[in-house]
């Protein structure tokens, strides 16, 4: 029997906070026999295994997968081979919801007949404390409810942060657009593969998701392999974002959002592995991305990019000199 939505919920070393995380996608007002909560084990070498199954035990809507260690995209894509929803809702185990939000969400999907629903949220600390909560929003990112095809919302509504957990897809868009495997970013290349194909798209600016900023996040992270790793695959992700360009007259995002990789690039390199400046700059300009695009970057980026456009390794040296 198809089920109104699936929250897949990927699981990795994260027993401090699973329980919050479960927690709060079974408080809420959607009925029980309406949803269901997929936790994908991802080989996890903690207890979180157990704590899955212990829920499942509990709990009739809950259905565990346990699968060797994969990656958070490999992770995703196993909860989606068994999903049962309509709709499709992914939640990173160590983030969580606000209670009582899926029934209006699942209401406005079916009202408006979409294939892709943006709902709002915000960045908590480790005390689950609000980060930055006054901040304004960003001007070119835009939550109206009305109804637009998915190349509009990616070029006049989404803005620079492409966040999978911030979406309900409708399953059957998934079914051809999985997340990419082995890499880092991935929700950065998924995100305008499926709004390209979406039909229907539309956002609601009601609060329903916390984003938990802790230690240990891959960007933060020290480990030499997984900082090379890092690099390599900002590399890749604006092979993939060039790519995408070329099916799409209005090419404004991909190209805004492929400047805004490069300056991140650049200023990775410019930090971590300045010795290698020379072959990374190379490899920028053959790929044949300049000028770079100043659409939807903040005054910061703008002169960066200006930077940028003039001289790559320049702009590396002005920012290797400040760090």
């Amino acid at each position: 029997m198809e089920l109104k939505l699936s929250a897949i919920v990927p699981v990795y070393n994260v027993e401090k906070y699973l329980h919050k995380c479960v927690d709060s996608l079974l408080n809420q007002d959607l009925p029980s026999e309406d949803y269901e909560i997929i936790l994908v084990d991802d080989g996890s070498p903690d207890r979180c295994g157990e704590i899955c199954d212990e829920y499942a035990s509990h709990y009739a809507n809950v259905k565990v997968v346990h699968r060797e260690n994969g990656g958070l995209s490999a992770a995703r894509n196993s909860g989606i081979e068994v999903a049962r929803g309509q709709y499709v809702q992914f939640v990173d185990s160590d983030d969580f919801l606000e209670p009582n939000v899926l029934k209006a969400l699942v209401e406005k999907m079916e009202a408006d007949r979409l294939d892709v629903l943006r709902f709002n949220y915000k960045n908590v600390n480790e005390r689950y404390e609000e980060i930055e909560p006054n901040k304004d929003p960003k001007r070119w990112v835009n939550y109206s409810s009305e109804v637009c095809d998915g190349h509009t919302f990616l070029n006049e509504r989404l803005g620079p942060a492409c966040y999978a957990c911030q979406f309900i897809v409708r399953r059957e868009l998934l079914t051809d657009y999985m997340f990419k495997e082995g890499v880092y970013f991935e929700d950065t290349e998924w995100t305008p593969r499926i709004l390209i194909k979406a039909q229907r798209v539309a956002s609601t600016d009601m609060m329903v998701y916390n984003y938990l900023f802790r230690e240990g996040s891959i960007t933060q992270s020290v480990d030499e392999a997984k900082k090379r790793k890092v690099l390599a695959d900002k590399l890749l992700l604006v092979d993939s974002l060039k790519a995408q360009m070329q099916q799409v007259v209005d090419k404004r995002w991909f190209e805004g959002m492929i400047a805004q990789t490069v300056i991140s690039i650049i200023s990775y390199v410019a930090a971590n592995y300045y010795d290698k400046r020379k072959e990374v700059m190379t490899a920028l300009v053959e790929k044949n991305i300049f000028p770079l695009s100043t659409y939807q970057a903040n005054q910061t980026g703008k002169r960066k990019i200006a930077w940028a456009n003039v001289s790559p390794r320049l702009l590396c040296f002005i920012l290797h000199l400040k760090n």
